[in-house]
């Protein structure tokens, strides 16, 4: 065995993962797995400490390193499992030398823990790697961090504050990744619409988008992970309207529809702001398809305030939901507050996540008869420009490979995902 990682949660994670390994077995290090953590929610951190304990049972001899944000924030925690060597800390484990260390001279006893003050970091490095999905999609890291502080959210103490990749060196790695033969790039942060307002000059978000399709001409797609509508800037919002090569598919920051739940929460937007950015998007691209993150039983949430939440996802033409029942993080304010029972918790997760199904199926019933560029992803499988998964039988495209474009007619759908038939002419 070299070096194996095992991933928790975000896009961002999955890509430090990337860079994690590559680092590790740069410095030499072997025999070693890797487990980087999320602290989004007190069961991602069971899953972790359950991951660990089950990677000693079946690796007695390797070195067990343990990383990422409840690493981070809860490094108490995970150095008094007697099954981890290493706890290293969320900038540590992107440092080749972290890794070297522990190559030339082993794990001291006394120093099982390297874990710096995450508040102190002040840069976020542009880690090249050759993309995530083979030769489809590649995720570029542009911002780390986040200096808003929710009160359910125990990530700024696991990231630290909001830091940003300078935008040539953004580009010079999407030319890269282009040249490479990656037809789509995925912008990825911890907090992306908040994305310059540490640099020189503060740049934003539409800005690097602009600057990245004006210099990389050959890049097929862009694409944005999750954003903050209240933070989308102007030059943002102009490229959604006038730049096809920018995706028609926004996944947004929302967490919940009702006003007074969202000032608890300390949001920055109100229901009416994310009903009116929705609108004014699709009034300027009609083939967009908004995501959300929606938590469902936040603590003092009413049966009407839930009720707000479900009527957004009408009100919002919402597609894609990503629900998450309120768990509490100890050491934030939301832990503090009065909580609800955990059956009407799971219950109202489980009416938001019908809802979406819903939502979805519709999507998908609207897309038939329409015709779509699908980007392979692997044999008989890709996502639209809206991020739709599409299934297509190979043998009716069968020169079509991962990373390639091809013109496909929707011609129905399984309930989760579509259908799709060749055209006469294919393009790829």
């Amino acid at each position: 065995m070299s070096v194996d990682v095992v991933t928790f949660g975000c896009r961002l994670n999955s890509y430090e993962s990337e860079v994690m390994k590559r680092e590790a077995e740069a410095a030499g290090l072997s025999d070693a797995i890797l487990i980087n953590t999320c602290a989004v929610t007190a069961e991602a951190v069971r899953q972790a400490r359950q991951s660990i304990r089950k990677a000693r049972r079946e690796n007695p001899n390797a070195r067990i390193i343990v990383t990422g944000c409840a690493a981070q924030t809860e490094t108490e925690t995970f150095s008094a499992m007697e099954e981890v060597d290493l706890v290293l800390g969320n900038s540590e484990k992107l440092e080749r030398a972290s890794y070297g260390r522990v190559a030339q001279f082993g794990i001291d006893d006394s120093e099982k823990v390297r874990v710096n003050d995450i508040m102190s970091v002040r840069e976020t490095a542009s880690h090249l790697i050759d993309g995530l999905e083979g030769r489809a999609r590649a995720f570029v890291q542009v911002q780390n961090g986040c200096d808003h502080r929710c009160t359910f959210c125990i990530i700024p103490f696991g990231r630290g504050n909001s830091r940003s990749v300078p935008m040539g060196a953004v580009v010079d790695q999407i030319a890269r990744l282009v040249d490479n033969g990656h037809r789509e790039i995925v912008l990825t942060g911890v907090d992306i619409t908040s994305y310059g307002g540490d640099l020189p000059g503060t740049p934003t978000l539409g800005d690097l988008s602009q600057k990245i399709l004006k210099h990389v001409p050959g890049l097929d797609r862009l694409r944005l992970s999750s954003i903050d509508s209240i933070e989308a800037d102007p030059a943002l919002m102009e490229l959604i309207a006038h730049a096809p090569r920018l995706m028609p598919h926004l996944h947004l920051s929302l967490q919940s529809g009702d006003d007074m739940i969202l000032k608890r929460m300390k949001r920055r937007h109100l229901r009416a702001d994310t009903i009116r950015f929705c609108q004014e998007v699709r009034a300027a691209r009609p083939d967009v398809v908004f995501g959300a993150d929606i938590i469902a039983g936040f603590p003092t949430e009413t049966e009407a305030m839930f009720e707000n939440t479900l009527a957004i996802v009408d009100d919002c033409g919402l597609t894609h939901l990503h629900v998450f029942p309120f768990s509490a993080r100890p050491g934030t304010p939301a832990a503090r507050m009065p909580q609800l029972d955990r059956a009407v918790v799971k219950e109202r997760a489980a009416r938001l996540r019908q809802k979406g199904e819903a939502a979805l199926t519709a999507h998908l019933e609207d897309e038939v008869g329409k015709t779509r560029e699908i980007l392979v992803e692997r044999e008989g499988l890709g996502r639209s420009a809206q991020f739709t998964q599409v299934e297509f039988q190979q043998t009716d495209v069968p020169d079509v490979q991962a990373g390639d474009l091809v013109t496909l007619r929707i011609s129905g759908h399984t309930g989760r995902h579509l259908l799709a038939t060749p055209l006469d002419t294919q393009a790829a």
